[in-house]
Order: structure tokens, then C-alpha cells, then sequence
């Protein structure tokens, strides 16, 4: 579909019709356009601007569009949307904005079409198509957005200093666009990003981490990280991950530069899921690096226990960036915990009780941790790579197997704690859980079977080396 078959939308011509009749002039703009001629048709939104009242246009539109959803008024802002055929149109009157040296919230005021286009964060999105009826469908673009989109650059409509200070989000969202569309910062507007990186500071971490979100969902997450660290933004982010850079030589041993491995880990692990969270345990599974790093005469260099004390730092990350304490932040600690168990486990010489407890310990995420492990090989080594992938693929089919055999995967005891309390006779007490215990252990270790009686019969024993007498009146079941 071309542009102008685009612009015979219904809504449009509605818009145009109506608009019309106010005598206002209204426009198309910003991220619709700029992703239409990019020949990106997934836009779920669209933006309408004009020189006049957007609530007022709004509401006179959805009257005449039987299907669509109520608007919503944002009088604070001006704005009003409705939602038709499963896209939302949001209208707004042109304005211009001033800001404050301590606020990215600017004080408003009517404008123009061209105050409007002046206030955008960048060239592309300040691209306009006219809705009236004298010109319907020119384009309006006085920063050279067409030109920009054409050469795959993130250029600001005024001075990158300017726009970068009123609003420090848009030094995100610079990056977070060239990110997505694989385009180039120009270089005058990526050195103001660095001069004004501690504008960082007053932004709420709710918005950064919107956008660093968007950068770790695009299809190459190391290009974003890379502008973040380059412009010195990924200091106000994760300093804990910029504390991996660098490699030191003692008596001629190195190590390997674990932040620019990291990065690689994000990448290989892009390539084969879109889940957002796992894509945080990459970027985080090597953070106790850092803090563990040591040098041994003997052995060189090591990082012994970095993914417990790494597990251990992940609550205190999510709580500073203000990201879900939930089911997301326990799942990461559990990856970045998790993240080196399988490596022991590619001898052949392991045990079944090893595996066992692998599968105990990862449960249903077990298929997302030899993910993990596989984007973990970052070797340049062919040979070595490939090794390292089937040994990777040789472990999981153990598990496999073993999972057939003994059902371990989200296991539930076959006893509870009501039937050691019922078959002994006593009240909830230490020794109900040391039981619970026991049996688990012992199924994890393959001395007896996950099923039913045989943990009757293991727990009658081990109750009696306790001390615990069998109740008379206890029937098993």
C-alpha cells in the first residue's frame, strides 16, 4: 500500500471533513509516517495534530465512526484518543514548549504546526502529512526528517544541546531509536548526549527503564548497550555491569573482559527468544564477576561463587530500577544463580543424583537455563564452539531421560506433612520437617523411588531413628 492509498483511510477523511468545517489545519504525524515510509506496518497508534482543540476534533470524529470505543479526555494535557479497529487515534491542539533547568515537564502553550514540529525529540518524528482538504497529503518537514530516514540518522529538529537538556528522556530515546531502526546518532547530537549525561538524574526510573526495556527487546541489544556505555548513560543505569569492563594481567595471566563477553551473551541469547526476563539473566548472569574476581599464584584468576553472590545482588538492582519485584525478579536471581550448574554436569561421569537436582532446582525453566548456557559460549573457536553445544545438548537429553523415568521436574512430595504427623502421632514440630527433608533427599539421590509407598516405608524408618513411635490407629493408603 503507498501513501496516498493509505490516506484514504475512513478516519482520515473524517478528520479532514471535520477539521474542515472548524476551519483549524491538522496534520498526520511523527511516528505513523516516520514507520510508513520506513515500510514498517505494524503501527497500532496514530497521532493527530491540530491547530485548534484535539478534544473537541476527537469527539466530533468518533460520533461519526459507529465501532468506536469512548474517548478518553486528558484535559491536563490536552489530548483525547479513542480506540477504531483495533488502532488508537490520539488528537492533540499544536503547541509549543519552555522548560525548566530542574524538569523535564515544560510549560505549554498554543502554537503552530511548526511550534509543534520545533518541540519534537527528532527530525524523523517530526515529520507531518496534511489532512486538509487544500493539500491533503503533502508533507510538511522543515528539519529534513525525509532526508534523515533516507541516510539512517538520529538528528534533533533544533540544537542537540537544547533538546537534550529541556528533556534528558529523549537521550534514550536516541539511542533506543537507533537501536530499533540499526540508524547512526549523528555525531554532533552524540556528543551532547555525553555532555548532558548527568541530566540522567532527574529522570523518574520508571521512564529510563521503559526505554533501556525497548533497547533489550530490539533484534541486536549489544548496539544499544554499546551507545550507552560509549555515551556514559549506563553509569546512571547499571554501574554494576560497567564494573566487569576491563582485563588485568598479573605475572602474564589474563582474563577475559566480562562486560564486552556479556554483551555477546545478550546477542546469542536475542537470536533464540524474545523473553524479555531471560534477556535480563544474560545481561546479568556474570554481575558477581566483579566483586569475587581474585588472582591465585597457583591457579590465575577466578570468580569463585560470582553467581551466588551475583544472585544475591539482583533483588537490590530491581529495587533501584524500579522493576517488578515479582515473579520476573525471583525467575532472573533464579537464571543468574543457576547459570553455571550445568557445566559440571557434561562428564560422563556424572551422576544421576546431580541431574536430578538440576531438575529439582530449575523446574519448568529448565528448557530457558540450557538457553542461557548455550548463549553463554562466546568462543571464536569453531571447534570448541561446537564441542561446547553438544555437550550442552548431550546433558539435556540425560535429563530427559531421567525425567521420564522419575518425574522430578516441579516435584511434590509423596508424603505431606500431615501424614508424618498422622502416622506418629505428634503436633507440628522440627522433626515433621526433617522428615519432609529426608524423603527428598533420598529421591533426589535415587534411593528410593518418587512414588507413595516407597516414601512410607523410608519414612517409618527414619521416624524410628528419631525417636518417634508408629500411631496404632495410622492406615496406610
Amino acid at each position: 500500500m503507498n501513501l496516498k492509498e493509505a490516506l484514504k483511510n475512513l478516519v482520515f477523511k473524517e478528520i479532514s471533513k471535520i477539521a474542515e468545517e472548524m476551519n483549524a489545519p491538522v496534520f498526520v504525524i511523527g511516528g505513523f509516517v516516520r514507520d510508513f515510509l520506513l515500510n514498517r506496518r505494524d503501527k497500532k497508534d496514530v497521532d493527530i495534530v491540530i491547530e485548534g482543540s484535539g478534544i473537541e476534533l476527537a469527539q466530533k470524529i468518533a460520533q461519526n465512526l459507529p465501532g468506536s470505543s469512548k474517548v478518553k479526555v486528558f484535559k491536563r494535557f490536552g489530548t483525547a484518543m479513542f480506540r477504531y479497529k483495533d488502532i488508537d487515534w490520539e488528537f492533540v491542539g499544536a503547541r509549543k514548549e519552555s522548560y525548566s533547568e530542574n524538569s523535564r515537564k515544560p510549560a505549554v502553550e498554543n502554537g503552530s504546526i511548526e511550534d509543534d514540529q520545533m518541540r519534537r525529540d527528532f527530525t524523523i518524528n517530526a515529520l507531518a502529512i496534511s489532512l486538509n482538504e487544500s493539500n491533503y497529503g503533502e508533507f510538511i518537514d522543515p528539519f529534513g526528517g525525509f532526508q534523515d530516514l533516507e541516510n539512517k540518522i538520529i538528528r534533533t529538529p533544533l540544537a542537540p544541546e537544547i533538546t537534550y537538556s529541556d528533556d534528558p528522556l529523549r537521550m534514550m530515546r536516541a539511542i533506543r531509536f537507533a537501536a530499533q531502526l540499526d540508524f547512526d546518532i549523528e555525531a554532533k547530537s552524540f556528543q551532547a548526549i555525553k555532555e548532558n549525561a548527568q541530566r540522567m538524574e532527574i529522570l523518574s526510573k520508571e521512564r529510563v527503564m521503559a526505554e533501556f526495556n525497548k533497547i533489550m527487546l530490539t533484534r541486536r541489544p549489544s548496539y544499544g548497550l554499546k551507545l550507552l556505555e560509549k555515551s556514559g548513560l549506563l553509569d546512571f543505569i547499571l554501574p554494576e555491569l560497567l564494573a566487569l569492563k576491563g582485563i588485568e594481567e598479573i605475572d602474564g595471566q589474563t582474563h577475559k573482559d566480562n562486560f564486552w563477553h556479556t554483551l555477546e551473551v545478550v546477542d546469542n541469547i536475542s537470536q533464540t527468544t524474545g523473553n524479555l526476563w531471560l534477556r535480563w539473566a544474560a545481561l546479568l548472569h556474570d554481575i558477581g564477576k566483579a566483586p569475587t574476581k581474585k588472582f591465585d599464584k597457583k591457579i590465575g584468576w577466578t570468580f569463585h561463587n560470582h553467581e551466588f553472590v551475583g544472585s544475591k545482588l539482583i533483588p537490590g538492582i530491581f529495587r533501584r530500577l524500579r522493576l517488578p519485584m515479582g515473579g520476573e525478579m525471583k525467575y532472573v536471581k533464579k537464571m543468574v544463580m543457576l547459570s553455571s550448574r550445568p557445566i559440571p554436569l557434561i562428564s560422563d561421569e556424572v551422576s544421576d543424583s546431580a541431574l536430578r537436582r538440576l531438575l529439582f532446582d530449575a523446574g519448568d525453566d529448565l528448557e530457558d537455563l540450557f538457553l542461557l548456557c548455550k548463549a553463554d559460549i562466546t568462543t571464536k573457536n569453531k571447534a570448541k564452539q561446537q564441542r561446547f553445544q553438544q555437550n550442552f545438548e548431550k546433558v539435556e537429553r540425560k535429563i530427559i531421560d531421567l525425567e521420564e523415568r522419575d518425574q522430578i521436574r516441579n516435584f511434590q512430595p509423596p508424603v505431606s506433612g500431615e501424614d508424618i504427623m498422622q502416622l506418629f502421632d505428634i503436633q507440628p514440630c522440627r522433626e515433621v520437617g526433617v522428615l519432609k527433608n529426608k524423603i527428598k533427599e533420598a529421591i533426589l539421590d535415587g534411593k528410593i523411588e518418587n512414588e507413595r509407598n516407597a516414601a512410607l516405608v523410608f519414612m517409618e524408618k527414619e521416624g524410628g531413628e528419631l525417636g518417634l513411635k508408629l500411631a496404632k490407629t495410622y492406615q496406610k493408603s
